[in-house]
């Protein structure tokens, strides 16, 4: 069906370069246009709960809500929503504060019907005119509108924008009737890829379910399964082969703190699916910074943790000499000792709880593995020869599984991307989509648009980096 659509029959020009021409009877409109602007408040994580007010945050403008609020994720007490901003059906949100000038202002319309809050830190677009609400959602984020967005930012480390500049936000905007015809074809287009995608996702949890398997069994049994075992002494552990050791962290690691000097040096930074990288070549959202000051070197050989992801599994053995984030540790190993085989042994699931149930912090994704907490933990270390051979083993027999997973990420990355293509050129005009959408059939809302969660270690990890 997508492949027949055509374009327009008539266009008029813009006026705009990067706009184009825009199908002849569309107008082109700025949000002090179509309703008001006003800045959202009030309130604090600490109201949050599992139940009461529909309470949306503009945190979750970037990791939850995707073009729409359909379903809240946060709730406040009834009793405290009048120290937040009362939502309408279809307003509009705006994140006020972003990490980097291509994500400010990301939005989403809000869709829950009956009472909801926002919390601070919030933009809201409130239509006074007639309007098919979910185009607002699309039509507000969709890739031309973030392109101009993004040059509205203000700020240095954190990027801030304004009503006073979205106000002047440009956007097509059809006539009403042809607005819900637009939303008809990209949510029945998005649903569809949605499930293409989820399908994707699913195949590559079972190909790293395989990789711990193989791992696990490598880094806790060996490679000689005639080997004789004894016990570990670790509940969840079992026996281990004899002559291998259980020692605390504190004997085989030391944080090493070298101060960065000012030199030129690169920039390394953490994520679950690139590892620890030149941030420059991170294939997902790193966050900026306007100072490099308190920042560390590391050098190949030394193990770098994120510590807000430990509970993730988010230790990788540094290759290359740079700079990192001070949020981050860096071990050097106190004696000889092959630093990959410890990556491997930490992302596996055991030691993940482990360092899960020994971080503080009462919230998921903000858990900071203290030193003294990491050196009292004890870990299972072989020989050094063994730790190589292991290594070498983990690596070939994950070869092919790797291979796989990063076809499926390539294949996800192409969806998500023919995905924003599309939406971009429906709510632009570039498409007809009319008769296209009186042809589908009638089918439920759609719950939530497939978010961008990777899988490539845990379905619960974020691409980006907190930490950086």
């Amino acid at each position: 069906m997508i492949a027949d659509i055509k374009p327009y029959a008539e266009y008029q020009e813009s006026g705009l370069p990067w706009l184009g021409q825009v199908p002849g009877h569309w107008d082109v409109r700025k949000p002090r246009h179509i309703g008001s602007l006003h800045k959202g408040g009030g309130g604090t994580k600490e109201d949050a709960l599992s139940a009461g007010v529909p309470c949306v945050r503009y945190g979750e403008l970037y990791t939850t809500h995707n073009f729409f609020v359909r379903k809240p994720k946060a709730f406040i007490h009834p009793d405290r929503a009048s120290n937040y901003t009362q939502l309408h059906y279809g307003d509009v949100l705006f994140a006020a504060s972003g990490e980097t000038l291509e994500e400010i202002g990301k939005s989403a319309v809000n869709l829950i019907e009956g009472t909801a809050v926002c919390g601070g830190d919030v933009i809201i677009l409130r239509p006074t005119v007639p309007v098919h609400a979910p185009f607002l959602g699309y039509v507000m984020d969709c890739r031309p509108s973030a392109n101009q967005k993004a040059t509205m930012g203000r700020g240095t480390t954190v990027k801030h924008i304004y009503p006073d500049e979205l106000k002047n936000l440009l956007f097509p905007f059809p006539p009403v009737p042809e607005q819900a015809a637009i939303v008809r074809f990209l949510d029945w287009s998005n649903a569809r890829l949605d499930r293409a995608i989820r399908a994707k996702r699913k195949v590559i949890a079972l190909l790293n379910e395989q990789k711990q398997a193989i791992i696990h069994r490598a880094v806790t049994r060996g490679l000689d399964p005639s080997v004789p075992l004894r016990p570990s002494g670790i509940p969840w552990l079992g026996d281990i082969p004899q002559h291998w050791d259980t020692p605390l962290n504190q004997r085989i690691f030391k944080e090493h703190i070298r101060p960065h000097n000012g030199a030129s040096e690169t920039q390394l930074s953490l994520s679950q699916r690139d590892g620890l990288v030149a941030t420059r070549d991170m294939r997902e959202r790193s966050l900026q910074t306007a100072s490099f000051d308190n920042w560390k070197v590391t050098l190949p050989g030394d193990l770098v943790l994120n510590r807000f992801k430990a509970h993730l599994g988010v230790f990788f053995a540094a290759t290359l000499r740079g700079i990192v984030s001070f949020h981050y540790g860096v071990f050097a190993p106190l004696r000889q000792m092959h630093s990959k085989y410890f990556e491997l042994l930490f992302h596996t699931h055991a030691y993940r709880a482990i360092y899960a149930g020994c971080s503080n912090g009462m919230t998921v994704g903000l858990q900071n593995l203290s030193n003294q907490n990491f050196y009292n933990v004890r870990s299972v270390v072989p020989p050094l020869s063994e730790q190589v051979a292991i290594v070498e083993h983990a690596e070939r027999e994950t070869q092919t599984l790797n291979t796989a997973i990063s076809r499926l990420e390539r294949e996800i990355d192409l969806l998500r991307e023919y995905r924003t293509r599309l939406v971009a050129d429906v709510v632009t005009g570039k498409l007809d989509v009319r008769e296209a959408a009186a042809r589908l059939p009638d089918e439920a809302a759609p719950d939530t648009v497939e978010d961008d969660t990777d899988l490539s270690l845990d379905p619960e990890a974020a691409d980006e980096d907190p930490a950086a």
